[in-house]
């Protein structure tokens, strides 16, 4: 099994004067050190005016930074909003290939909608077509970094004339995709389209053995992949606190976990919020005492503990565990300390056996992917003839035109030359 970390920038009121630039420094330098470690993904959520509860308007400046800091550590986008709304396609498809070229090709494609209301009405997008607006875009993205030059598109969401998008990712013909999966029936979507499922639902072991059987079934039996190529993988998203103490483990992680389920109840089920006003912090601590208590089924404990509910994923099938770490008003210092004890006692038993995982596990897939590949309908290219010749704005303008004679000569002069810019 994999391991990752995920941030939110969970930053809790009262704020004060650099506390923000201390939040992604700290989480700069927490990457830089999982890297170090051995620990294979780092993941980082896009979210808009969900204050408190994360402050990731721009995943992809974060992820750059990291790529410069990092040198095997795989970056993910968990998740990019794909609905038109908060990001054109083809936006998204040159930061994704961007990227994936400054970090020499480590980039996770994840993907996803939102349910937030300050999310959805803040850039106009509708709840009732939100999921049909994500499938429209994720397919024309993973179009427009495969294809060269990408056909164009008039679709129900979004229209696009034919135009080359670039730069290419080295990744190809894309980077790896993945969905942000909330419940089992988007585990059952993810598989359907060949992609990755990141999982949100805070499920135990013993639970995850059915949600993983779900997605291999379906992807063995039902999937026409929505990109051009498939990513079979199930990541699992925790908390994570350790400590050779289980109660100081608790008290350095627990409330930072309680948090985030706090702010993502806030958000997107029985909070009201006042943009600027809201106190998210204040009204957790008044709720605390009634939250249950949370511990090594979490991924708070000791090593021992952890332990065994990570063997209890591994188990089950799951292919990645993320860890939050960063969440309500955990500190940086135990965070790097938690890290440094899951490196040292646990880490080095799951690596040893990955490869030999990962390999069995796709010879097993192999013949299912070549069935799924051969279901899928490519996007049909354009031959060189069909290909649209666009003439430059200034030429275009000095086309329509009213000029003389003298001037019409002048002009085929510098066209010939190669410039029109001395036209009287």
């Amino acid at each position: 099994m994999k391991f990752g970390t995920f941030y939110e920038h969970q930053l809790p009121r009262p704020w004060k004067e650099g506390d923000e630039q201390k939040l992604f420094q700290d989480a700069l330098s927490q990457v830089e050190l999982a890297d170090k470690l051995g620990i294979d993904f780092a993941w980082e959520v896009e979210h808009h005016f969900l204050e408190e509860y994360s402050h990731s308007s721009a995943p992809e400046v974060f992820l750059a930074a990291c790529s410069q800091r990092t040198q095997d550590i795989r970056l993910g986008h968990g998740i990019t909003l794909m609905p038109p709304g908060y990001n054109h396609p083809a936006r998204v498809a040159e930061r994704i290939s961007t990227l994936d070229l400054v970090s020499n090709g480590r980039v996770e494609w994840g993907t996803g909608e939102s349910s937030s209301a300050l999310e959805l009405h803040g850039y106009h997008v509708a709840v009732d077509t939100k999921r049909d607006q994500w499938l429209e875009c994720v397919e024309q993205c993973a179009n427009m970094m495969a294809m060269d030059p990408y056909p164009g598109y008039h679709g129900k969401y979004f229209d696009m004339p034919c135009r080359n998008v670039i730069p290419k990712p080295v990744q190809r013909p894309h980077p790896p995709l993945w969905v942000a999966c909330s419940n089992r029936e988007t585990i059952k979507l993810a598989a359907k389209l060949g992609i990755g499922a990141l999982t949100f639902a805070f499920i135990d072991p013993a639970d995850a053995r059915m949600w993983v059987d779900d997605y291999y079934r379906i992807f063995k039996e039902q999937c026409v992949p929505i990109g051009h190529t498939v990513n079979p993988n199930i990541a699992m998203i925790t908390g994570f606190s350790l400590h050779a103490d289980a109660e100081e483990a608790k008290r350095r992680g627990q409330d930072g976990f309680r948090f985030f389920g706090y702010g993502l109840g806030h958000h997107y089920i029985f909070g009201e919020h006042k943009p600027g006003r809201t106190d998210i912090w204040k009204n957790f601590e008044a709720a605390r005492g009634a939250m249950p208590d949370e511990g090594a089924e979490r991924g708070i404990g000791t090593p021992d503990q952890v332990r065994k509910t990570l063997r209890g994923f591994a188990d089950a099938g799951v292919d990645q565990v993320a860890f939050i770490q960063q969440g309500g008003r955990n500190r940086h210092e135990h965070i790097c300390d938690s890290l440094e004890l899951f490196a040292s006692e646990i880490l080095p038993e799951f690596k040893a056996e990955e490869e030999r995982r990962e390999a069995r596990k796709m010879e097993e897939l192999a013949p299912y992917i070549e069935k799924a590949m051969a279901r899928k309908e490519k996007m049909k290219e354009l031959a060189d003839d069909e290909i649209p010749t666009v003439l430059a704005l200034g030429r275009q303008i000095v086309d329509s035109s009213n000029l003389s004679p003298e001037q019409r000569a002048r002009m085929d002069r510098f066209r010939k030359a190669g410039s029109i810019t001395a036209v009287d």
